[in-house]
């Protein structure tokens, strides 16, 4: 499993102008059983998506294709972490150490 936290590296309303196409990218990974939460930090200085997989090289990856990395309104810093305890609804992505 991986937390990618997202920085804003650029003003707000350049983030607002590329929020549609990001939104979009969201709804594939969610569609494609990737990602499982994500949502705006607080305050508002970027993110934090959780995702779900076993190769961190496909996780930068797919980052790297975020509209908001193509253009150049924010940084990722990606966690990778084994979850071992989960909620029952997340019991699907439970790991063994």
């Amino acid at each position: 499993m991986f937390i990618l936290e997202l920085s804003y590296t650029a003003p707000l309303d350049r983030v607002d102008a590329v929020m549609k196409d990001h939104v979009a990218w969201l709804d594939a990974h969610y569609a494609a059983g990737v990602f499982i939460a994500s949502g705006r930090k607080n305050p508002r200085d970027g993110g934090v998506i959780l995702a779900v997989g076993d190769d961190r090289a496909a996780i930068e990856r797919l980052a790297a294709l975020d509209p908001f990395v193509v253009e150049g309104v924010c940084a990722y810093r990606i966690t990778e972490f084994i979850a071992t305890k989960t909620s029952d609804a997340l019991a699907p992505y439970r790991q063994q150490l």
